[in-house]
């Protein structure tokens, strides 16, 4: 046998080892915990005990049970509500940053993104004593004239839900805008200004197709963190901020009905690699318009 004939085993031993390697953290990690959520949504409980005799039952619930369904498309609801706010307030603060030369730029970006090193609760906890009935909203809104007393409208509804992770999920929107709009050629905004472009035009025409893959991101990213938070429901909610991640919650907490949680995790997860797949068929870069 020759040489080459005893290397060419190794090396494919080799790249499949760094194969499985490489394959080994999403199986274990995502694939795995998904394929036992699955399993158990087939499964039911009976006074506290889970029995493992499999059955649809789950799902039936959840597509009838009139509580269940509802909650669900209120939450979709408002998660599309972040997210389409949160693109409309990070795109001019993306677009701000690539206007700025210089260091300036990347430092402002960096004051941005501070948030996202501080403690989740701590945030939760400074932007619920912002919107209380004596908070600085509030405050702020009767002494404008706008109130005539302090509400209760920021606070402990799905008002005060949509506010907090707006506030909360910004950052995640400015990074993928602004990483789009900077890989944008400035001869092609020079170009259009030499063709007679006005900038509107050239903003229209250029730097927002261009934009899009970016916004898609950052889109399909803040409904995916959105719609899996249950902490921010739990703590500006209150009884009238009622969403499907807190019904998921008390699945595997308050009402130990494992099985039917397991259920609500896999419609859950299906909804995010729906998101996830949205967001790369619309954020794929189509190249530079012509």
């Amino acid at each position: 046998m020759s040489i080459a004939g005893l290397i060419k085993p190794s090396a494919r031993g080799e790249r499949a080892f760094v194969t499985a390697l490489a394959f080994a953290p999403p199986v274990l990690f995502v694939l795995a915990p998904f394929a036992l959520f699955l399993t158990y949504s087939f499964f039911s409980v009976d006074h506290g005990e889970i029995r493992h005799d499999p059955s649809l039952a789950n799902y039936v619930r959840f597509f009838t049970d009139p509580v269940f369904l509802p909650v669900f498309w209120n939450t979709l609801l408002l998660c599309l509500s972040v997210a389409v706010i949160c693109v409309l307030l990070a795109f001019p603060a993306a677009y701000f940053l690539t206007t700025l030369k210089g260091r300036w730029r990347y430092a402002l970006l960096m004051l941005l993104l501070v948030p996202l090193l501080m403690s989740y609760v701590i945030k939760i906890y400074a932007i619920r004593s912002i919107l209380g009935l004596n908070g600085f909203l509030n405050q702020a809104l009767v002494a404008a004239g706008i109130l005539s007393e302090p509400s209760s409208l920021f606070v402990f509804n799905m008002n005060a839900i949509l506010l907090t992770l707006t506030l909360l999920l910004i950052p995640f929107a400015i990074l993928p805008i602004f990483l789009s709009l900077e890989r944008i050629p400035g001869n092609l905004a020079n170009a259009s200004d030499d063709l007679g472009a006005s900038p509107l035009q050239t903003f229209l025409r250029i730097t927002l197709p261009l934009s899009l893959p970016g916004v898609a991101s950052a889109a399909s990213f803040v409904f995916v963190l959105a719609i899996g938070d249950f902490l921010t429901p739990q703590m500006v909610g209150g009884v009238n901020g009622f969403t499907f991640g807190r019904v998921l919650y008390s699945q595997f907490g308050t009402a130990y009905n494992w099985p039917f949680g397991a259920a609500l995790s896999v419609v859950l997860a299906l909804v995010v690699i729906a998101a996830i797949l949205v967001g790369e068929r619309f954020g794929r870069n189509r190249g530079v318009p012509t």
